[in-house]
């Protein structure tokens, strides 16, 4: 699935869900080191453990971050 995040500065988000884990998630923008890092760590985890882990993340003053973003386009594609 790909996802157009928004407010914050990576442009699109794209994962694939397979027998309920989170597989093959990558940002396109964004701080990449930091992105890498969430990517892997959240590869082959449950989806509403990651869910669970990452929503609600903020990135400084902004209400929301790209691991949010994450987590919304997670909740999108299980119809949460």
């Amino acid at each position: 699935m790909d996802y157009q995040p928004k407010g914050v500065c990576s442009q699109q988000i794209h994962f694939d869900i397979i027998d309920n884990k989170v597989r093959n998630v990558s940002f396109r923008g964004g701080c990449n080191g930091n992105l890498q890092g969430i990517s892997r760590l959240i590869d082959g985890m449950d989806v509403r453990e990651a869910i669970s882990r990452i929503e609600g993340i903020r990135c400084g003053f902004k209400s929301t971050s790209c691991p949010d973003q994450l987590a919304q386009a997670l909740k999108e594609a299980v119809g949460q």
